[in-house]
């Protein structure tokens, strides 16, 4: 399917070319809960209608494209429906629908509209125009409501652009109200004959026989009464009454009713809100045993009596994980406590649909942790035991305020995965496939994971590169206009807001160089969408001079969005050439890979980054080895995996004519951290920077189905690796609800307010990925080689013992850090050594008689054979021996050589 675009004008002229009357008119539309979705068309005719040539066509949130659309075909029988649904739907909706379609895929404030051959037949909604969240006149609501066209409406609605009033033509039912799809009475028919008053009903009687609860639920996973009228007994537990609640009541069995079968359910739900009931009260129910959508109930009911107040039902207590995903079974529609730690792990439907997931810890995705295959399938198998859903109760869409946390979501009381909760006690459901708790306590969260600042540059680091994937950032026409576009803001007012938290996310990275993902494709002239977010960067940060690579091309590749890179052009400049290649595997899905080398201002290091978006986990018209081939890989894992290998091949050339093994590549390669196409760049050289800084695989930047896993990440050269010094993601998206987004949809007037800021928390889906590297400074000669200063000169007493420390050399190592001094060479002297911190030790007899000033020759060498210059150092001898000691030491040398002449004269007198 293509995306076609249709301007009001030309929807206007198609619909004048309508006929006055269509055949075939939109004649029920369902809007319920979750994907509970489903067109009903009908043949106004008496005759067969070819539907050969009528299209269907869905505009969302109010474009004038077609988002999605099916064409239909075969016949259809005169007065007949055509039920197009949406595929994941109940099984009440599937089992009439005659097809299933993506044109389903939309909500309250979408318009649809039913053309033949081109021309407009009838129209459902205002193209062109967003409501907010719905249509809403006379009491007709486009929102969470099933929607049947009058009676007397037999002709179509051919003006697409007009002001749409849904009471004009539609009568409203309750949501998921599915028991007239598949017929219609058109032709300005009466509706059918009201069924026949009901005869009187015999007063319940509290204590009479009655049908015990575990009997009702059984010991299997459907009870063995289903269409059985029963009358119970019991004690209720839950109550959500209420219009915009389950409209019914949990009832717990009686004590004295409870079975020793631990597989039977003490519990049942009651669908009925006619008679007023409160927790505590003992009530007597009269209805009929259902299995709805798999969960055991009990409906149809005729009679509800209040036998007694003020009991209290006993939470029953559970725990997990579980043994096996229907453990759960044996507690369905029971009051039941979990009364242990629990992590958020999934708050997806949060602000939507009131919904929660907890689990036992942070949950990954399989191949985030392990490798593609059994091993990865095998963590999933374990996730599904360690999980649990708590929901509102609630069946209105976007509730405000929102049940969770307490008092209310906002853009400052942020519920973020991660964040935990001690207690859950409430009543144990089961809806759309999964087992879910309706609290009936608030739960108190605790903010366990509370949202930090961007990281600090790292102290030994002098360079920052990051990825940010900027959400399909499209500015319209670069001048206030030209929205809504394909992707992105539908309006200027959600672009300033986009564009706000993008700005508060990038800024506060002070990241030299960024690697965008998402942006859109249109060049790089004045008003792409490349230079306006530059300019928002440079208004909003004054202390730095963002800039953006120029490729000089209209469009890099095919798609609509693009990759990008932006600098501070006060800290890097660009150097070699901007490449980029399309080339196979890059002309189609992978998209074109973009690269560019830079080099520090200060410190002169080069560098290459590369930016990558690989294709799509997507399946969309996935075949052969690209379609899912159930390893936890998803589909086009064989083409991702030859875009990574290509990739690096691509780098390896040196695409941007400089020659340096510094590179680095950032971006959304849509595999996790143990997938084939990360592991294709590892085997080429190019690692996973986070996890090798790390030691695991442990981090994440994207948040799917409440599995967290990296999708987004930076490899590098082993070169560059050796570089870095820190990496991490900074947890400013995956980890925040989505409702805390640009976007106005889906929120109330006041939650457009309360649940936006301009800060950089949920500026994107992605986290971005941030990579501190420490320069390796390139030293001259002159700055590698250790000098002595020149002319010192030392002093030391006479005859000091041999090991006496003189004094310490002045010397200078400018490069300490990787090539210390390790020796000092010494020549003339043998008195005085000096050893390898400089200093000059005494080795020898110091005498001032033989020496009063010893000069030797100094050189020092560090430990890559550099040296110093010689230098002399002198060292004066002291003369510790007084005037007087010297005349007493001249008389006795006289006396010594007088002695022989009187020893002579001595021998003369005999």
């Amino acid at each position: 399917m293509f995306k076609t675009k249709i301007t009001p004008l030309a929807l206007v002229i198609a619909s004048l070319s309508a006929p006055a009357s269509a055949d075939l008119i939109i004649s029920e539309y369902i809007e319920g809960s979750s994907n509970n979705k489903a067109i009903e068309l009908y043949n106004n005719a008496d005759t067969e209608l070819s539907l050969e040539g009528y299209t269907l066509g869905l505009y969302s949130n109010g474009s004038s494209s077609i988002g999605n659309s099916i064409d239909l075909t075969g016949t259809l029988a005169a007065n007949t429906t055509y039920i197009i649904s949406n595929p994941s739907a109940a099984a009440a909706i599937l089992d009439i629908a005659d097809e299933t379609s993506t044109v389903t895929y939309y909500n309250g404030d979408d318009a649809l509209v039913l053309t033949k051959d081109g021309v407009i037949v009838d129209s459902f909604g205002q193209v062109g125009v967003d409501p907010g969240s719905e249509w809403s006149e006379g009491g007709v609501t486009t929102v969470n409501k099933t929607l049947r066209r009058k009676d007397s409406i037999t002709t179509g609605r051919t003006d697409s652009t007009a002001i749409f009033d849904p009471s004009e033509e539609w009568e409203q039912f309750d949501i998921d109200t599915f028991d007239g799809l598949g017929s219609h009475t058109g032709n300005g028919g009466t509706a059918p004959v009201p069924d026949p008053e009901p005869e009187p009903l015999e007063p319940l009687v509290c204590g009479a026989e009655k049908t015990l609860i575990n009997a009702i639920q059984g010991d299997g996973s459907a009870s063995p009464l289903v269409g059985t009228l029963v009358e119970l007994e019991g004690v209720v537990s839950a109550d959500f009454q209420g219009d915009e609640q389950l409209k019914g009541f949990f009832v717990n069995s009686l004590a004295a009713d409870i079975d020793a079968n631990p597989l039977t359910s003490e519990g049942v739900f009651v669908y009925f809100a006619d008679t007023d009931v409160n927790v505590g009260d003992h009530v007597r129910v009269q209805g009929t045993v259902e299995e709805y959508f798999d969960a055991t109930q009990i409906g149809s009911v005729s009679q509800v009596a209040v036998c007694g107040t003020g009991l209290a039902a006993a939470a029953t207590k559970i725990t997990l994980p579980l043994v096996n995903t229907t453990d759960l079974e044996a507690f369905e529609g029971m009051l039941v406590t979990l009364e242990q730690p629990l992590v958020v792990t999934n708050n997806f439907g949060l602000g939507r649909y009131g919904e929660v997931e907890l689990a036992t810890e942070r949950l990954y995705q399989g191949t985030q942790v392990a490798l593609p295959g059994d091993a990865a399938n095998a963590v999933e198998t374990e996730n599904l035991l360690k999980k649990i859903l708590i929901d509102d109760g609630s069946t209105v869409q976007n509730l405000d305020p929102t049940a969770y946390p307490t008092p209310g979501l906002s853009a400052e009381n942020t519920l973020r995965t991660g964040d935990t909760v001690n207690t859950v006690t409430g009543a144990l459901a089961y809806s759309f496939g999964l087992y879910r708790i309706h609290p009936t306590l608030a739960p108190s969260f605790i903010a366990t994971n509370a949202r930090e600042d961007a990281p600090e540059l790292n102290a030994e680091a002098d360079l920052r590169v990051a990825s940010f994937n900027v959400l399909n950032y499209f500015n319209g026409d670069g001048q206030g206009g030209g929205f809504p576009t394909s992707r992105g803001a539908d309006t200027e007012a959600e672009f300033i807001r986009q564009e706000a938290k993008i700005v508060s996310a990038i800024s506060a990275i002070e990241a030299d160089v960024v690697g965008l993902m998402e942006i859109e494709n249109d060049g790089f002239g004045e008003f792409s969408a490349i230079a306006s977010l530059v300019d928002a960067l440079n208004d909003a940060d004054s202390a730095n001079n963002y800039a953006f690579v120029d490729f000089n091309v209209d469009q890099i590749g095919t798609d609509a969005i693009t990759t990008a890179l932006i600098y501070r052009a006060n800290k890097v400049e660009e150097v070699g050439s901007a490449a980029i290649t399309t080339e196979a595997p890059f002309d189609f899905s992978n998209r074109a890979p973009i690269a560019q080398s830079f080099k520090s201002i200060e410190t002169d290091e080069v560098f290459t980054v590369a930016v990558s978006h690989l294709k799509s986990k997507s399946c969309g018209s996935a075949s052969g080895n690209n379609a899912d081939l159930g390893d936890g890989q998803g589909c086009w894992n064989e083409i991702r995996t030859q875009g990574a290998n290509a990739f690096a091949d691509w780098l390896d050339s040196k695409p941007t004519g400089v020659d340096d093994e510094d590179t680095i590549l950032v971006g959304d390669m849509n595999a996790y951290a143990m997938e084939d196409p990360i592991r294709a760049f590892a085997d080429k050289g190019y690692k996973n920077v986070v996890a090798e800084i790390d030691g695991d695989t442990l981090g994440y930047s994207y948040s799917f189905s409440g599995r967290a896993g990296s999708l987004d990440h930076a490899v590098a050269t082993q070169s560059l690796l050796s570089k870095v010094v820190a990496a991490t993601d900074w947890h400013i998206n995956a980890d925040e609800p989505i409702s805390l987004d640009y976007n106005v949809e889906f929120k109330s007037e006041g939650q457009q307010s309360s649940l936006y800021s301009e800060s950089a928390y949920r500026a994107s889906d992605h986290d971005p990925v941030i990579i501190d590297i420490k320069s390796e400074i390139t030293l001259t000669p002159e700055e590698q080689t250790p000098v002595i200063a020149a002319d010192q000169v030392f002093a030391i007493d006479e005859n000091s013992a041999i090991g006496t420390i003189i004094g310490t050399l002045d010397f200078s190592d400018p490069n300490a850090d990787e090539s210390p001094v390790v020796k000092f060479i010494t020549s003339d002297n043998d008195s005085v050594s000096i050893n390898n911190e400089g200093q000059l030790i005494v080795a020898g007899e110091i005498d001032y008689e033989f020496e009063n000033r010893i000069t030797l020759t100094v050189q020092a060498q560090d430990s890559a054979g550099n040296l110093s210059n010689i230098e002399k150092v002198a060292v004066k001898v002291n003369n510790l021996r007084s005037d007087d000691d010297n005349d007493a030491g001249s008389l006795l040398w006289l006396s010594l050589l007088l002695a022989p002449l009187s020893i002579v004269r001595r021998f003369k007198k005999k």
